[in-house]
């Protein structure tokens, strides 16, 4: 991975095609997040939803609300944050912990701060089949030092989900996915294969970078990169600081989107139907009648 070698290890890499400035923005009750997907410039990326980059500083934070008919995957950067839902789960995550939620028919749950200062992180939504929208839900949680690694030439990976640099995740993903938490030290480059199928982009935590192709211009933090057909990305620290990136992808469902809020369905009459059962507390939130978070 040596910055000499500029020939990108792909018959078709992928190139940046669109790319914008993630802005500030307020959710939740007093929360500030970095919108990626989900706003104007990318409303959907199938099958993502929606990625905050959330900054939360108490007594802000998600107080309680509910989900249905996709996943919810919390990855800390800093800070810690703890969850509790209506069936009784409750946890915290720290720096550098992944919580992955499949909220299928129905949960209530609050996301809220656990200590002093400033707790941020990323939160991605991620689409689930119509055949998997109604499941029962489930968590996947692993701990930080539980995370699979690598690391090689200066390039360090943290694999959230998917596999890079030989070595797999033993998260279960219902919809195909990778999540790839990429740390590039000055003059270091990585090559990433994708599946030529999927949807991918890039996210820049930390530094500025060149992606795509070697002659691009470089592309500073807070930036969302939505990347090209092809069989893999590039991408090099040219800066004299660390750069770090996300790069996630996934596997189109192709199949049609309604959402209202924190729910998402393929249907209006879904969209609906969901309403109904989230207002009487039945076909999987009968919880929600009586449970509130403490």
């Amino acid at each position: 991975m040596s910055e000499s070698s500029q020939t990108p290890p792909f018959d078709r890499p992928r190139s940046v095609v669109k790319m914008f400035l993630a802005r500030h923005q307020q959710e939740g009750d007093g929360a500030v997040v970095r919108r990626c997907i989900g706003r104007n410039e990318l409303k959907f990326l199938d099958p993502f939803l929606m990625l905050d980059h959330f900054s939360v500083t108490p007594p802000a934070g998600f107080p309680d609300h509910p989900h249905r008919g996709f996943e919810t995957v919390t990855y800390m950067l800093q800070g810690a944050m703890t969850h509790q839902d209506f069936a009784g789960h409750k946890g915290t995550i720290g720096t550098g912990d992944v919580q992955w939620m499949t909220a299928g028919r129905g949960i209530v749950h609050s996301e809220m701060p656990a200590g002093e200062g400033v707790s941020n992180g990323l939160q991605l939504w991620i689409n689930l089949s119509s055949r998997d929208k109604m499941i029962e839900p489930s968590y996947q949680e692993l701990l930080s030092d539980e995370i699979v690694r690598a690391e090689e030439d200066g390039v360090e990976v943290r694999v959230i989900a998917g596999e890079s640099m030989g070595v797999r995740s033993p998260v279960h993903t219902r919809t195909p996915t990778i999540f790839l938490d990429f740390t590039l030290k000055p003059r270091a480059q990585v090559h990433q294969s994708i599946p030529a199928s999927w949807n991918s982009f890039v996210y820049v935590i930390e530094g500025e970078g060149v992606f795509g192709s070697s002659n691009s211009a470089a592309v500073a933090a807070h930036h969302v990169l939505v990347l090209g057909p092809g069989d893999g990305l590039s991408a090099w620290n040219r800066s004299s600081k660390r750069l770090r990136f996300v790069l996630i992808g996934g596997q189109p469902l192709d199949e049609p989107v309604a959402q209202y809020g924190p729910f998402v369905m393929n249907t209006q009459a879904e969209i609906n139907k969901t309403i109904e059962d989230y207002q009487y507390c039945k076909n999987g939130f009968e919880l929600a009648r009586s449970w509130r978070s403490q």
